[in-house]
């Protein structure tokens, strides 16, 4: 059971509705990626369902069958352009567990041994850096299978 009712005037909706830029990265009817603009390391990037809830908890399961086969494709292409060791998918229900904005959200983050993440409030990326960054991603996507 979540604590409210999804609030459509949220950050990510407001994305979705072209109310507020973002550097976007891929785009389909269901969802879509852009960078996270207070990135905890180069190549992070959300990704969101175009039909909002609140989280995974209130989130229709059709929606969700939909987002994991991206959410992965994705992964991988995070991966090849930043040449990292790991990834680090986050995903957050409501404020306990650390959810500020409150759209159903993926972190899909690039992970390099030994290198810790910078903090997620650290500041907002100049947008040519995300920009580049969105370039690098969508580059591996084309080339992937």
């Amino acid at each position: 059971m979540t604590n409210s009712a999804y609030d459509a005037n949220n950050i990510f909706a407001k994305i979705l509705k072209g109310e507020i830029p973002s550097v976007k990265v891929y785009e389909d009817d269901d969802a879509l990626a852009f960078m996270d603009v207070m990135p905890q390391a180069p190549g992070h990037l959300l990704v969101i369902p175009k039909i909002g809830s609140r989280n995974i908890l209130d989130a229709d399961p059709a929606v969700l069958s939909k987002l994991l086969p991206l959410i992965q494709k994705l992964a991988h292409a995070v991966k090849d352009a930043f040449e990292a060791d790991g990834i680090l998918i986050n995903q957050f229900n409501e404020p306990a567990a650390g959810q500020t904005v409150f759209h159903l959200h993926f972190h899909i983050i690039p992970r390099h041994q030994g290198m810790g993440l910078k903090p997620h409030a650290g500041g907002m990326e100049k947008v040519d850096v995300l920009e580049a960054n969105a370039a690098k991603i969508r580059d591996a996507l084309q080339e992937s299978p």
